[in-house]
């Protein structure tokens, strides 16, 4: 269990989405991964031999400013050669989060909405499959694929999933992206 709590403490190194295309609404754009992470899970499991951890029920991860639940999380991870390296206890290193059930990523006024997450930290990219709704104050997008660059806060949303037997991963009914965007009100 010690292990664990290392492990997710700091395992979860950033997450982001960049909505829509102002600079202004990029909150997730270069997200601080070496903020200390606080997590709540009803279970936890070390799965040793696979090199992996898997923490169910009601999963919450929040750091600075960032808060990502799901039903499940499994973390892959793997001790890198030579043992422990910078900011790295214990020589754990994460290689890759995937969550489902109903995953929701939100910071400050933005929220990315999915029903499976892939988070593979080394490319520093989010992939969010199913039903996927981004939404920033009253702005919305949905369709079936999302993808978040966390270097460069640039975002993608195509309507088709491309999720291959991966559980939950659905198209977007139309297989098209749709949105709504508020309009400045402009006298004349």
């Amino acid at each position: 269990m010690n292990r664990t709590l290392i492990l997710m403490s700091l395992g979860f190194i950033g997450t982001g989405a960049a909505l829509f295309a102002s600079a202004d609404a990029q909150v997730f754009r270069n997200h601080d991964s070496n903020a200390p992470v606080n997590f709540n899970a009803d279970r936890i499991e070390v799965q040793d031999r696979a090199d992996r951890v898997v923490v169910t029920g009601n999963v919450e991860v929040t750091q600075a400013g960032m808060t990502l639940n799901a039903a499940r999380m499994t973390v892959a991870y793997h001790n890198p050669p030579g043992g422990s390296t910078t900011g790295n206890m214990g020589g754990i290193e994460i290689d890759r989060i995937d969550a489902s059930g109903n995953v929701v990523i939100n910071k400050a006024d933005q929220t990315a909405r999915g029903n499976v997450a892939i988070y593979d930290l080394n490319a520093k990219l989010i992939t969010m499959l199913g039903n996927v709704t981004l939404t920033q104050g009253v702005n919305r997008l949905t369709g079936g694929r999302l993808v978040m660059d966390l270097n460069s806060g640039r975002t993608t949303v195509d309507g088709r999933s491309t999720g291959g037997g991966v559980p939950g991963a659905a198209t977007s009914p139309s297989g098209r992206v749709s949105g709504t965007f508020t309009v400045p009100q402009r006298t004349n």
